[in-house]
């Protein structure tokens, strides 16, 4: 099933056991990925749904659906201060890689870029491209960047306190290790509901003091990740990687 090639649809497009594929959709798998009448390939919603499709014509009839156990024990959302440069690309990239649930990017105040809107579709596109190489049954939501204090108060809005952690990373100062806050994490909670967890990560320069001061008003516990200062593209790998590492066993 591994060796079978993947495309991202919209639940829309599924009617009847047929899926009705888009002309790029067609000129991909015929022309990029030379399937031909009668192979088959994986389709995925994103939003955790996977089919086993056979080409037929200009459509796709699905066989079966699948089950695909490649998502985290818990959900992240992941604020990122947009570093300079095409560097947040490489973020949505990797961090889809890892597992993300949803990327946050925020306008802090030491941000050099201020996007335009079709940076947004490109991040998107890369995300949902990500998710198919890796292999994930979601594709990361990709909200519209905002103000970090606008951030905060959206993404806290949507969470329930006692299914979340919330973290800020800083890069100086005595604080905890983000791995030792995250012992014995990643079990469902009670309720079961999914456990939410939220981390921050600064711009070149790192966040201000009062960006930090707020982000603790908000809930959030300010941690470290390691001894050496990282680059804006390289904390929010990092701070997934970890998280990964000690939720997923």
């Amino acid at each position: 099933m591994s060796q079978l090639q993947r495309i991202a649809i919209a639940p829309s497009q599924l009617q009847q056991e047929q899926i009705l594929l888009t002309k790029e959709q067609q000129h991909y798998l015929g022309r990029v990925l030379r399937l031909r009448e009668g192979d088959r390939f994986i389709a995925m919603d994103g939003k955790g749904k996977w089919w086993l499709a056979q080409l037929v014509g200009k459509q796709a009839q699905v066989l079966e659906a699948l089950l695909v156990e490649t998502e985290l024990p818990v959900s992240i959302t992941l604020m990122v201060a947009l570093p300079k440069g095409n560097g947040f690309d490489e973020v949505v990239r990797c961090c889809t890689e890892l597992g993300v649930a949803c990327i946050a990017p925020v306008l802090s105040d030491r941000t050099l870029l201020h996007p335009s809107p079709q940076k947004l579709e490109r991040w998107r596109r890369i995300a949902a491209e990500a998710a198919e190489q890796s292999e994930r049954s979601f594709v990361p939501t990709i909200l519209e960047p905002v103000a970090f204090n606008t951030g905060l108060s959206l993404v806290i809005g949507h969470l329930s306190f006692a299914n979340s952690q919330q973290y800020i990373c800083v890069a100086r100062g005595e604080f905890p290790h983000l791995k030792d806050c995250l012992q014995h994490k990643g079990q469902m909670t009670n309720d079961g509901g999914q456990e939410t967890i939220v981390i921050a990560t600064g711009p070149e320069g790192g966040w201000t003091t009062q960006e930090i001061e707020n982000a603790i008003a908000f809930g959030f516990q300010p941690v470290s990740l390691g001894r050496r200062i990282l680059r804006a593209v390289t904390a929010p790998v990092v701070a997934l990687s970890l998280i990964t590492a000690a939720c997923e066993v």
